[in-house]
């Protein structure tokens, strides 16, 4: 019998009797001929143009099966552990399906998935009208993209009595501690949506229900460009997380996305869980200029200004999106769920008015601080913030005096010298890349002439060089970031610290972002089926390391939020591994490393010194603790403690500064007393006839 017929018999025998009459009368989904000729194309292409070349082997197509797997099921509770083996029996056929422009599979798999959910959202109703014991001492081991699938019918029902049992307590918490303040926007003025009102006072049972019903019920709604896509996609991630397929039904979807940024609240989402995740505020942008939606927080549910609200969970993203976008001046009301909560009992509700994202607002400002160092001098300190590697390319390659953040920065340094600036901080915090020749450009203005940062494509590794022999600041300088900053950033921020030119200030490692993606069409305007988005380059350090995976690790580690949360290039899967060139020619020029060991034991006897900081690690390692914690506890007053407990933790950290509640920023703080304190052994030196 032919294995690919076997196989789907098989899966087939499996599914049990709970189909209802109503599903199966909808017509099964089937790939059409533009779907195959885009599989055949995908398959040709990803192979030449993939940096690694590496061809479309049983190790990607195994890979790819398993990425498309967990896009379907990524906590591993709907497919049963004989559903995955049927499956991964078909993992080493699925190369050539795919250059043959076979997808069948894809939607067998899909058709199962459907049936599994029908079964288990019956199983949900069923374990809600019995009710749950809340004082039972038991846990839910909630981590399980790397757990087993469940075994069989009666490991599939505990696990998911436990699942249900975690939302009911989760959603109950969330009514005791959180709903009410949910329903309050600056902590004033009240929600005068009684529909939003009302859904966030849902009970348990009725929030629990209608999510699962909604779920299936988006499942049985998806067309066949939705399962192929996730398929296709798949297969380019299995070279690594930032590759992707983008079928010509999506590019509308992937405009809007651009747009986002432009229009709309500013901010750059994906999906998770089942959630719109936030993964980067824009700069100048709605949501950023409001403070209260923050990267790692899942948006739920939304409204429009004062209509009722959609729950959005386990939406397609671009339709989470178009619902999110909207006109300039209109109101966006977002249900969320902190990214820092691991308990899943915070709620928070967040209106926010749409805007145009103004170019000057996502240029790079400028400050300037008096700062009074530990031994009584007073000093002025130049602050940059540069939120992106922006440049108007179209302008530059026509020879016009065109906008770039490079040129923008140079004058804000000329600009901050002129008013008596001694030394500069550098923000590079939540900066995802951008332009690569004004981070090259940018560099340059604290160096000489040199190399900056290596390439290596599929032919050779190559220097980039500052090329102008001037240097626009010659003080201390310290550069500022964070797990999200990425790319350009770490370009820049690593060629400063390997001249030794800059005191890198912020949390244990930046996002570790060290490739170049291509969009690549792959057929002409009139036949169009999609375009690949394919990783082509790789950058490396003077020194010779890759920025991949490692990322760019601070002299000084002041940890932020975001440590807490699995954010950066190694939590992505089949990410690239770090790798090595050789080293660049060139020559430290800065006196840091005469000072370097002296600035960070001052630097931590002053943050030990600090009760507030105390406060503020204390907070991040119980939230840490939580987020690695493989169970949760489902005892209702045991988890109702907890939140408490993280809640006051919060409040504590936050004072009264005029008419708004903020938090110390920890790393901009020390940063500008590291720099005092550079600049006072610089000057002791000199007076003892050193450097």
């Amino acid at each position: 019998m032919n294995t690919r017929v076997f196989s789907l018999l098989l899966l087939l025998a499996i599914a049990p009797a709970w189909v209802r009459a109503e599903d199966a009368e909808r017509p099964e989904l089937a790939p059409n001929a533009n779907h195959i000729r885009a599989a055949k194309l995908l398959a040709l292409n990803l192979p030449l143009r993939h940096l690694n070349r590496e061809p479309l082997s049983e190790r990607i197509a195994t890979n790819a099966l398993a990425i498309y797997l967990e896009t379907l099921d990524f906590e591993r509770v709907y497919f049963l552990r004989s559903d995955i083996e049927a499956f991964k029996a078909r993992g080493p056929e699925l190369a050539d399906e795919l250059r043959a422009g076979e997808l069948a599979f894809a939607f067998q798999i899909y058709n199962i998935l459907k049936t599994r959910v029908a079964n288990r959202v019956a199983f949900v109703h069923e374990l809600l009208d019995n009710g749950f014991d809340l004082n039972e001492d038991e846990t839910y081991a909630w981590k399980r993209r790397k757990a087993n699938w469940p075994a069989d019918e009666e490991e599939w029902n505990e696990l998911w009595r436990r699942k249900i049992k975690n939302e009911y307590v989760g959603h109950s918490v969330s009514r005791a501690i959180g709903g009410s303040e949910a329903l309050e926007f600056d902590g004033e003025q009240t929600v005068t949506n009684a529909s939003l009102a009302a859904q966030l006072r849902m009970t348990p049972e009725e929030r629990i229900r209608r999510n699962y019903d909604r779920f299936l019920t988006l499942l049985q709604d998806n067309d066949a460009n939705w399962v192929v896509e996730r398929y296709m996609n798949a297969f380019a991630r299995a070279y690594d997380p930032h590759s992707d397929y983008l079928s010509p039904w999506s590019v509308e979807d992937f405009e809007i996305g651009m747009k986002l940024s432009l229009q709309g609240i500013g901010a750059l989402l994906s999906s998770e869980d089942g959630a719109a995740k936030v993964e980067r505020l824009i700069p100048g942008g709605p949501a950023e200029r409001d403070g209260r939606l923050q990267p790692g927080d899942k948006i739920i549910a939304v409204a429009q200004g004062d209509e009722p609200p959609v729950d959005i969970l386990h939406w397609p993203l671009s339709r989470a999106v178009r619902l999110i976008r909207g006109e300039k001046g209109s109101k966006v009301v977002l249900t969320v769920i902190p990214g820092s909560d691991s308990t899943g009992a915070e709620l928070a509700v967040i209106d926010i008015i749409r805007d145009e994202v103004k170019l000057e607002e996502q240029a790079a400002k400028r400050d300037i601080r008096v700062v009074v160092g530990e031994d009584g001098v007073a000093r002025k300190i130049g602050i940059i913030t540069l939120p992106d590697f922006y440049a108007d390319l179209k302008g530059l390659g026509a020879g016009q005096d065109a906008r770039s953040s490079a040129r923008d920065v140079a004058r804000l340094i000329k600009e901050l010298r002129d008013e008596g600036a001694e030394a500069l901080v550098l923000d590079l915090r939540n900066n995802g890349g951008g332009s690569l020749s004004d981070a090259i450009q940018m560099t340059g203005l604290f160096i000489e002439r040199g190399p900056v940062v290596q390439v290596r494509d599929q032919r050779r590794v190559h220097p980039l060089n500052d090329p102008d022999p001037g240097v626009q600041f010659r003080g201390p300088v310290a550069v500022l970031v964070n797990r999200m900053s990425a790319s350009a950033s770490e370009i820049l921020a690593g060629a400063l610290q390997d001249y030794s030119r800059a005191i890198i200030i912020g949390d244990s490692k930046t996002h570790g972002k060290g490739t170049v993606q291509t969009l690549i069409p792959l057929s002409n305007v009139s036949t169009n089926v999609g375009q690949i988005k394919v990783t082509t380059a790789s950058f490396y350090r003077i020194g010779g390391g890759s920025t991949q995976l490692r990322g760019i690790e601070p002299d000084i580690v002041i940890p932020s939020p975001l440590e807490t949360l699995e954010i950066g290039e190694e939590h992505l899967p089949h990410a690239l591994p770090w790798s090595r060139v050789a080293e660049a020619s060139f020559s430290p020029i800065g006196d840091l490393p005469a000072f370097q060991g002296e600035l960070k034991l001052r630097s931590r006897a002053r943050l030990e010194r600090s009760e507030k900081y105390s406060a503020y690690t204390n907070l991040l390692a119980q939230m840490a603790e939580r987020q690695r914690a493989p169970e949760i506890t489902l005892k209702l007053d045991t988890r109702m403690a907890l939140a408490e407990s993280e809640r006051e933790m919060r409040k504590a950290l936050e004072e009264k500064v005029g008419d708004e509640t903020k938090r110390t920023d920890f790393a901009l703080e020390e940063s500008l007393q590291v720099l005092c304190d550079w600049l006072a052994l610089r000057e002791s030196t000199r007076s003892i006839g050193g450097i």
